[in-house]
């Protein structure tokens, strides 16, 4: 799944899974437009890809402001001169009962979760169409799949980006731009840490493989999509989740 000379837009790469995608992607050959919210952590990513042997560009910029993408997204391809790879990565939540939240707190989350998607995927859009080709991947959450408590308005939030990727799939397949969706189970991530034991405990004991996900196990997931192999795949969803979820 090798990548060499792609250029890659990878949004919430200043940790966690999103970091982890923006180092896989390096790895296998890619230039990375680091996009994140904080300054500092998207400049440590993209020191860490430098260190890989490739070319980085770190932009802080907030995915739900739709002017702020567009000017991100016109740097990238200003630097790189192409934008070929499109993971959708960034996301936020605060576990928390329905009936406790408020209609700001929803706002947030799906401005964070889906909008962020809809303002990155249409500013990249645009320019993939030019050139015919591109791989956009999202990320969702099983919660989107099979809901998930205490995540309510996230896992609606999710649930759109997956019939959002489908959607576009069937829109963009005549530019030869292929649309996907990842799905993580739970993984080792600093919300999951944030969640008292008992819960982390339960998560664990309720995986078939009695362990949440790596972030790089999600990134690899990614990577498929991005590379090459998954030419004929468009439009699909793919669970990482060690067989908590088994939906069809």
């Amino acid at each position: 799944m090798q990548l060499e000379g792609k250029k890659a837009i990878v949004t919430g790469s200043g940790q966690g899974i999103g970091k982890a995608i923006a180092l896989e992607l390096a790895r296998r050959g890619a230039d990375i437009t680091v996009c994140d919210l904080n300054p500092e952590t998207a400049d440590q990513t993209a020191r860490d890809v430098e260190a890989l042997g490739r070319t980085a560009l770190a932009i802080p910029v907030d995915v739900a402001d739709s002017k702020a993408v567009e000017k991100a997204v016109e740097q990238s391809y200003r630097q790189f001169g192409r934008i070929d790879i499109l993971v959708n990565n960034a996301g936020w939540d605060k576990i928390q009962p329905f009936v406790d939240t408020e209609p700001e707190f929803w706002d947030k989350v799906i401005a964070i979760n889906l909008k962020g998607v809809l303002n990155f995927s249409h500013a990249t859009c645009k320019r993939m169409m030019e050139r015919k080709e591109g791989k956009i991947v999202s990320i969702a959450s099983d919660a989107g799949r099979v809901g998930s408590l205490g995540e309510t308005v996230y896992a609606g939030a999710k649930g759109g980006i997956i019939a959002f990727t489908k959607s576009l799939a069937r829109e963009m397949a005549r530019f030869g731009i292929h649309v996907n969706c990842v799905c993580p189970g739970p993984t080792d991530t600093d919300l999951f840490r944030e969640q008292p034991e008992k819960v982390r405990v339960a998560l664990e004991r309720a995986i078939p493989f009695r362990r949440v996900a790596k972030p790089e196990e999600i990134a690899r997931a990614v990577t498929f999509f991005a590379s090459p192999v998954s030419d004929y795949v468009t439009g699909q969803v793919l669970s990482v989740s060690g067989g908590l979820t088994m939906v069809g």
